[in-house]
C-alpha cells in the first residue's frame, strides 16, 4: 500500500541510522556492535542492519537467537552476529552452523553449547558473561568454575573464546560510584580468564551511555542500542541526542479519521476524563494502545498538526484517540497528523508525558503500523 494512504506510518530514515553508526564508531575508537533486538527497537531488523553496516558496524547484536538467524537468512554476511538471550535447548545447532556468536553465563550453558559443537565437528564462538553489578544475566559466584569449564572445552577444540562481557546498570548516571565498581569487577573477572590461559578475542562492557561518556569502559568493542536510533539513553542526565551529533531515525504519522465541531462543556472519550473548555474542532486519530500509543499518555500527550502542537483530549483507546484542533479548524478527514518526530513533538517529549522512557515509545509500536524506509 502507498504509505501516504495508510492509516499509520512509521517513517524510518536509514541515512540517519548510517550517520549514527559512523558517529558512534568514530567516538568510540573501537569496533561497534549495532544492537538490533526487538526488531531493531521497532525500526525494522534487516533494513537497520544494512544501514548500520554501511556506517561501519562490524558486529550485530540481538537478544533472541531467532533474530540472529533471521539476519543470516536475509543474506547478512561479512559481519559478526551475537545473540545472548538463549535458554536451554535453544537453536544452538542452527546458530553454530550459521556462524552466530553465542553467550553463556553458567556451567550448564557452556557444556550444552560445547556438546553440540562437538557433535557438529565445529568450534562454537562463545562469549562468557559475568555479572559485575547489574544482578541480571551473567555468572556471579560461579565465575571461576564457568571460566574453568570453558577453558577445558577451548583446549578440546569445541569452543573458541570470542569474548568476555558484562552490562552496566547505571552508565546513564556519569560519575556514579557503581560504574567504577563495575569496571573494577570486570577487570577482576578478566584476570580470572587470563589466569586460565585463555585470551578473549574481544572484551565488551559499554552500552550506549558508556559509549558516549565513559572512554575507560570501551575496551575492544562497544554495544550501542538506543543511540544508534538517534535517541539519548537518558536526556535528563546525559542531555539530548543532538548534543552527540545523533539524528532521530523515526517519525510517526497518521491520517485523521474524522474532524468535527463540538460545543463547550462536553465530555471526551471513555470515563469523561476531559471536557471541552470552549467550542472547538476535534480530530479522531485512528491509532491507539493496540498500536503502541501509551495509554498512560491520556490527557498528557500532544501531536503535530498543520504546523502547531495540539493536545490529546481524554483517554487513549485501543484503536483511536481524540485531539483538540482548536476553534474553527479547517481540518478534514485524511489530513496528516505527526505523533512524534519531524513536524511534531519529540520521542523524548512523548516519553516524559507518558511517564516512561524513549526506548519504550519506539519499541512498542505494533505490527499494524506500516514501516516506510527512506
Amino acid at each position: 500500500m502507498n504509505a501516504s494512504l495508510h492509516r499509520a506510518v512509521a517513517h524510518i530514515d536509514l541515512a540517519a541510522i548510517t550517520h549514527n553508526a559512523r558517529t558512534l564508531r568514530e567516538r568510540a575508537g573501537v569496533e561497534l556492535m549495532a544492537v538490533l533486538k526487538a526488531d531493531a527497537y521497532g525500526h525494522g531488523l534487516v533494513p537497520v542492519a544494512r544501514a548500520a553496516i554501511a556506517g561501519g558496524a562490524t558486529w550485530l547484536g540481538t537478544a533472541l537467537l531467532e533474530e540472529a538467524l533471521a539476519l543470516r537468512e536475509a543474506g547478512i554476511s561479512g559481519v559478526r552476529i551475537m545473540a545472548w538471550l538463549t535458554p536451554p535447548g535453544d537453536q544452538y545447532r542452527e546458530a553454530i552452523d550459521s556462524d552466530i556468536d553465542l553467550s553463556a553465563s553458567s556451567i550448564e550453558s557452556v557444556e550444552e553449547i560445547a556438546g553440540i559443537a562437538n557433535s557438529l565437528g565445529r568450534r562454537a564462538r562463545l562469549h562468557l558473561e559475568v555479572d559485575t553489578g547489574m544482578t541480571r544475566g551473567g555468572a556471579l559466584g560461579s565465575w571461576p568454575q564457568v571460566v574453568a569449564t570453558a577453558a577445558k572445552h577451548v583446549a578440546a577444540g569445541d569452543l573458541f573464546l570470542a569474548g568476555v562481557w558484562s552490562h552496566f546498570a547505571r552508565a546513564d548516571e556519569p560519575g556514579h560510584p557503581a560504574n567504577e565498581a563495575q569496571r573494577n569487577s570486570f577487570e577482576e573477572a578478566l584476570a580470572v580468564v587470563y589466569e586460565s590461559g585463555m585470551k578473549p578475542e574481544v572484551r565488551h562492557l559499554s552500552n550506549s551511555a558508556a559509549t558516549l561518556v565513559d572512554p575507560r569502559a570501551r575496551y575492544d568493542l562497544v554495544r550501542t542500542g538506543i543511540a544508534l536510533y538517534g535517541l539519548s539513553p537518558d536526556p535528563t542526565t546525559l542531555g539530548n541526542a543532538v548534543k552527540f551529533d545523533l539524528r532521530p531515525a523515526m517519525s510517526l504519522t497518521a491520517r485523521l479519521l474524522l474532524a468535527k465541531d463540538v460545543p463547550a462543556g462536553v465530555a471526551v472519550s471513555y470515563g469523561g476524563t476531559a471536557m471541552t473548555k470552549r467550542a472547538t474542532t476535534v480530530g479522531v486519530v485512528p491509532m491507539g494502545y493496540a498500536d503502541g500509543v501509551p495509554r498512560h499518555g491520556s490527557n498528557a500527550l500532544a501531536v503535530g498538526f498543520d504546523g502547531k502542537i495540539v493536545p490529546v483530549l481524554g483517554r487513549i483507546c485501543m484503536d483511536q484517540f481524540v485531539i483538540d484542533l482548536g476553534p474553527n479548524s479547517k481540518a478534514k478527514a485524511g489530513d496528516e497528523v505527526t505523533l512524534f518526530g519531524t513536524g511534531g513533538p519529540s520521542v523524548d517529549a512523548w516519553a516524559a508525558a507518558s511517564g516512561t522512557i524513549n526506548y519504550e515509545i519506539v519499541t512498542r509500536l505494533g505490527p499494524r503500523v506500516l514501516r516506510e524506509y527512506r
